[in-house]
C-alpha cells in the first residue's frame, strides 16, 4: 500500500473516531499527523509542526478574545440594537445585510477569513438575541464573503487571474466574478427558505426604540427559527445558564438599559466607545494597512483589557480553545499530506484520466474537497497547472473551468475545518459548540457533495470558454 493511500485511509479513521466517541478531532489529528508524519512519511518534529497554521491560531484567539470583551462590556448588544434599527425592526432582513457587508468587504479587496472574522462575531451575537438559526446567520456570512471574493480587484480575483494568464489559458474577469456571486446568492437565498427564513417574514419587526428586551415580540408571535415563545424556546438560538438546562432570554445588564438617544435602547458608556473604536480600527488595519486580523486584534484587546479590566477579567477563558485545538490539529495533519505529496498525488492521477469531462468533475471534487480542510486559493493554484494539459486539447472551455473549479474551491468555506468556518463556529455566543459544529460538519458535507457536480453542469459540460 502507498504512503499516500495510508495517509489517505488514517485521516477516514480520525472522522469515524471523533464521529462516534467523544474524543476532540483535533487531538486526534495531532497524533495521527505525529504517527504518520515519523512511520510513514519520516517527518522529523519540525516537518510535521510546518502544517501547523500559526497565523489561523492567532486570529481565531485574537478575534475570539477581542469580541468576548465586546459581549462582556455590552458593546454587540448595542450593535445588534443598532443593526435592528437600521432595517427599521425587520429582523429578516438582517441575514441579508451581512451578506451583503461581507460581500462588499471582500469584493473591494478584504481577505475572505478577514472579512468574516470582522462581520461573524456581530451577526451571531444578532442571531443569540432573536432566536434565529445560528446555522443561517454563520453561513450567510461566509457565503456573502465567497459572494464578493472573485471581483476584479478582489484578493482571490486578482490570484486565480494572475494563474489563469501565466498559464496562457483563456480568461474572463467578468465570468469568474458572476459564476462565484450567482452561485452563492442561490445557495444563500436556500439556505434562509430552509432555515427559519420565511418564519423570520412572518415574525415581522421588532421594536426600534429600546423599550423592549432583547428576544421579546409581540404577545402571539413566535421565536424565528424555533416554534416558541421568544426566550422560552429550545431552538438553537436560545441561550441556556451554567448547567446547560435553564434557557433565558438574552437579558441585558440593568447598567446597560439606559437609552443615549440613539434608539437603541442602550447608552454608550467610555468602554463601548472605546470597542467600538477597537473594532473600526481592526477593520481599517486590516483592509487599509493589509496588517494581520489575528495580531491586531490581539493588540487591541490587550488594550481594552488594560484600560477596563473589571469588563475583560473573563475574557481569555471564553476564547474558543476547543475550537482552536480542532482546527489547528486537522490543519496540521492536512499539512503533513502535503508534505508528503498526497495532494499532489490525488491531483496527477485525476489529470492522467483520459476522458476530459470526467477529469473535469473530478478536478472540481478534489478541490471542494481539500479546500475544506486547507487553502481555497492554494488547492486553486495547484489544480489550474494541473488541468492545463486537457484544457488544451480543447474539448473542455478554460472559462468555464476555471469559473468551476473557484465555485467548488470556495463555497465550501462554510466547513468548519476552513477558516471561515471555523470563525463563524468561534463566534458563536451562547450555543451548544458541539451541535453547532456537527451542523456546520454535515452542511460542509453537503456542499461538498453536490456543488462541484452543479458547477460542472452548468460551467463545464456546456463549453464555455
Amino acid at each position: 500500500m502507498s504512503p499516500e493511500l495510508v495517509s489517505i485511509l488514517v485521516l477516514v479513521v480520525v472522522f469515524v473516531i471523533a464521529t462516534t466517541r467523544s474524543v476532540n478531532m483535533g487531538a486526534l489529528a495531532f497524533a495521527a499527523a505525529f504517527g504518520v508524519g515519523t512511520l510513514v512519511a519520516d517527518l522529523d518534529a519540525d516537518g510535521i509542526f510546518a502544517g501547523f497554521p500559526g497565523d489561523l491560531f492567532v486570529v481565531l484567539v485574537g478575534v475570539t478574545y477581542l469580541f468576548a470583551i465586546a459581549r462582556a462590556n455590552g458593546t454587540t448588544d448595542w450593535l445588534v440594537h443598532a443593526a435592528v434599527r437600521l432595517v427599521r425592526g425587520r429582523v429578516a432582513l438582517i441575514p441579508w445585510v451581512m451578506f451583503a457587508l461581507t460581500g462588499a468587504l471582500t469584493a473591494i479587496g478584504a481577505v475572505s477569513p478577514a472579512a468574516v472574522a470582522i462581520v461573524a462575531p456581530v451577526a451571531l451575537s444578532f442571531a443569540t438575541r432573536y432566536s434565529i438559526s445560528p446555522l443561517l446567520m454563520g453561513t450567510m456570512v461566509v457565503h456573502g464573503a465567497q459572494a464578493g471574493g472573485f471581483s476584479p480587484i478582489s484578493i482571490y480575483g486578482s490570484i486565480v487571474n494572475g494563474i489563469v494568464e501565466r498559464e496562457d489559458l483563456p480568461g474572463s474577469e467578468v465570468t469568474l466574478f458572476l459564476a462565484s456571486l450567482i452561485a452563492n446568492l442561490l445557495i444563500a437565498g436556500v439556505l434562509f427558505a430552509l432555515f427559519g427564513g420565511r418564519k423570520l417574514w412572518a415574525w415581522g419587526s421588532v421594536p426600534t426604540d429600546g423599550t423592549g428586551e432583547a428576544g421579546t415580540e409581540p404577545a402571539g408571535k413566535e421565536a424565528p427559527g424555533t416554534g416558541t415563545t421568544p426566550g422560552t424556546g429550545t431552538g438553537s438560538g436560545a441561550r441556556t445558564d451554567t448547567a446547560g438546562t435553564s434557557p433565558t432570554a438574552v437579558a441585558v445588564r440593568p447598567d446597560q438599559d439606559t437609552d443615549d438617544g440613539t434608539g437603541t435602547g442602550l447608552r454608550l458608556t467610555p468602554a463601548r466607545i472605546a470597542t467600538l473604536t477597537a473594532l473600526v480600527a481592526l477593520v481599517v488595519a486590516v483592509l487599509g494597512f493589509d496588517l494581520d486580523a489575528g495580531l491586531t486584534a490581539v493588540t487591541l484587546a490587550v488594550v481594552l483589557s488594560t484600560a477596563w479590566p473589571d469588563d475583560s477579567r473573563r475574557a481569555v477563558g471564553e476564547i474558543a480553545w476547543s475550537t482552536v485545538l480542532l482546527i489547528c490539529g486537522v490543519l496540521t495533519y492536512v499539512g503533513v499530506l502535503e508534505e508528503m505529496g498526497t495532494i499532489t498525488w490525488a491531483g496527477e492521477g485525476v489529470g492522467g484520466i483520459g476522458v476530459p469531462l470526467l477529469a473535469a468533475v473530478l478536478l472540481c471534487y478534489i478541490g471542494a474537497i481539500v479546500s475544506a480542510f486547507a487553502s481555497s486559493v492554494g488547492i486553486m493554484g495547484a489544480l489550474i497547472p494541473l488541468a492545463v494539459p486537457f484544457l488544451a486539447q480543447g474539448e473542455i472551455g478554460a472559462v468555464g473551468m476555471v469559473a468551476a473549479l473557484a465555485v467548488s474551491a470556495t463555497v465550501v468555506d462554510v466547513s468548519p475545518f476552513s477558516t471561515n468556518g471555523a470563525l463563524v463556529l468561534a463566534a458563536a455566543p451562547d450555543v451548544d459548540r458541539e451541535r453547532f459544529f456537527r451542523q456546520l460538519m454535515v452542511y460542509g458535507g453537503i456542499v461538498v457533495a453536490a456543488v462541484p457536480a452543479l458547477a460542472w453542469l452548468v460551467l463545464v459540460v456546456p463549453g464555455f470558454g
